[in-house]
């Protein structure tokens, strides 16, 4: 295998991964608003304006639990900083150990929600909440420093601009159409998957599925890795 070769596997194999985890994005932010109550534990826009909402005064939102979500956010990025600051490592093997971090992450919420037996007690629902924006914290550091245009995993408001404003509407050419619709997809499916697994299965398992997913995307990344050693 060549060098340019080598390059263009691996930049398959991330889009790949990083569609993947927007799936998962949109499903954890299913589960956490339609399971936990008004509260995204992936998108923090979402939570700096339920902020707003409940310093307005308004009804059925919990400062708290935004709060919350936001510190734990903000506590996986720095964790996911230092992590691709530490030390030289691919782009794959830095999104591999992201990988591992956020199955386990997502496995424990799935545990606190099993505990909790359906009954969505205060502790289980901060322990499902902490450990998901923690997850999904420092997937965005990680991700933010692989800079793979439009796929950032978890917000697509540049992606919908740049898709509307490149268009031939707008007078551009329409470049990178094709992935940015495919990122908007991905979100799109993952948020549906989320609210109908939720619906049917309840939240333990639907935050197992998610965990599974990022598990298989992890299997995939590993596979690469092995493969472009053995070559």
């Amino acid at each position: 295998m060549n060098a340019a070769t080598g390059i263009v596997d691996d930049q398959t194999s991330l889009v790949r991964a990083l569609i993947g985890l927007t799936v998962v994005t949109g499903l954890v932010d299913a589960i956490s608003f339609l399971g936990l109550g008004r509260i995204f534990t992936a998108n923090m826009t979402g939570n700096v304006v339920f902020l707003g909402f409940a310093a307005g005064g308004a009804p059925g939102i919990s400062a708290a639990r935004s709060i919350a979500a936001l510190c734990a956010f903000a506590g996986g990025s720095v964790c996911g900083g230092r992590l691709v600051s530490s030390r030289e490592r691919t782009s794959i093997a830095h999104l591999l150990i992201t990988t591992y971090v956020e199955t386990a992450l997502l496995l424990t919420a799935a545990g606190a929600a099993a505990f909790a037996a359906g009954d969505a007690s205060l502790a289980a629902t901060y322990a499902i909440v902490l450990s998901t924006a923690v997850a999904m914290g420092l997937r965005n550091a990680v991700v933010r420093k692989l800079a793979v245009p439009d796929l950032t995993t978890t917000v697509l408001t540049m992606t919908i601009t740049g898709l509307a404003a490149d268009s031939s509407l707008a007078g551009g050419h329409g470049g990178r159409w094709a992935g940015r619709a495919l990122s908007i997809l991905a979100m799109f499916a993952g948020a549906l998957i989320g609210a109908i697994l939720l619906r049917t299965f309840g939240l333990p398992l639907s935050l197992v599925v998610a965990a599974l997913i990022v598990a298989a995307l992890s299997f995939h990344l590993r596979s690469h890795a092995r493969a472009k050693l053995a070559t």
